[in-house]
């Protein structure tokens, strides 16, 4: 009896170091921004969900040097003091996205794409009022393309951290559309048509319903092949707007 209550030991012992070892690893992990961790039981999200984390993300990985580099280049004041507003309420925004996403134990990511460093490049190069009016026009129809899907989002996600930062985004991206019409720089009838399903089709706005539980109620290739349009159909639009400036 004394050999095997020994070897009890020592099993109970190996699995002790060895469960202490794993919450190390996981809790050392968990406090890198935009790292993924093991998402806990009934907590794997969907394609909606992770549109609307990796789209945050996004936006403040380019929208916070846009608007530094606007608080410090802008012609007019109004434009200066917007651009340090957006600058520091999207430093905001990005920590409560890299907080959920470590929570959720997503991965997001870490730069902005090309499409969105070209956008910074072309604001670094412009100065003046053609400054001025590239950083409006920009970040204003960016921010008309994530507002819906904040919305579709928040409708219909079953997950309540998801559900807390639409809130949070909501509030935000808000404020900031007005802010930037505040200026008076917004060409309202040339801004992007709203991305609305074709008859017949449902779109994002299904997508989003499709938050039924843990498992991906449909395709999260889908789902960026119909934010990615409505991103490109702003993208038109603001070429267009900024060629005639």
């Amino acid at each position: 009896m004394a050999p095997l209550r020994s070897a009890r030991r020592r099993l109970g012992n190996r699995t002790h170091r060895a469960a202490m070892l794993l919450i190390a690893i996981i809790a050392g992990v968990g406090v890198l921004p935009g790292v993924a961790v093991a998402a806990p039981a009934g907590q794997q999200l969907n394609a909606a969900d992770m549109t609307l984390l990796n789209g945050v993300r996004l936006a403040g990985l380019w929208e916070m040097p846009a608007g530094q580099m606007a608080a410090e280049k802008g012609q007019s004041a109004k434009v200066r003091e917007i651009g340090a507003g957006i600058a520091g309420e999207h430093q905001k925004l990005d920590q409560l996205v890299v907080d959920a996403a470590n929570k959720l134990g997503a991965t997001i990511p870490t730069e902005p794409t090309a499409e969105q460093k070209g956008w910074l490049a072309e604001m670094q190069k412009a100065s003046g009022a053609r400054f001025d009016q590239i950083f409006v026009t920009r970040l204003r129809v960016a921010h008309g393309k994530i507002f819906p899907v904040i919305g579709a989002v928040r409708a219909s996600t079953r997950d309540a951290t998801v559900r807390k930062l639409c809130e949070d985004a909501n509030a935000f991206v808000q404020h900031h559309m007005q802010m930037l019409e505040s200026t008076g720089l917004v060409r309202w009838p040339e801004l992007p048509p709203a991305a609305l399903p074709a008859p017949g089709q449902d779109g994002l706005l299904a997508a989003a319903a499709a938050n039924t539980g843990p498992q991906v109620g449909v395709s999260s290739t889908v789902v960026w092949l119909v934010f990615l349009a409505a991103l490109g159909t702003g993208g038109i639009a603001t070429y267009r707007m900024l060629r005639r400036s």
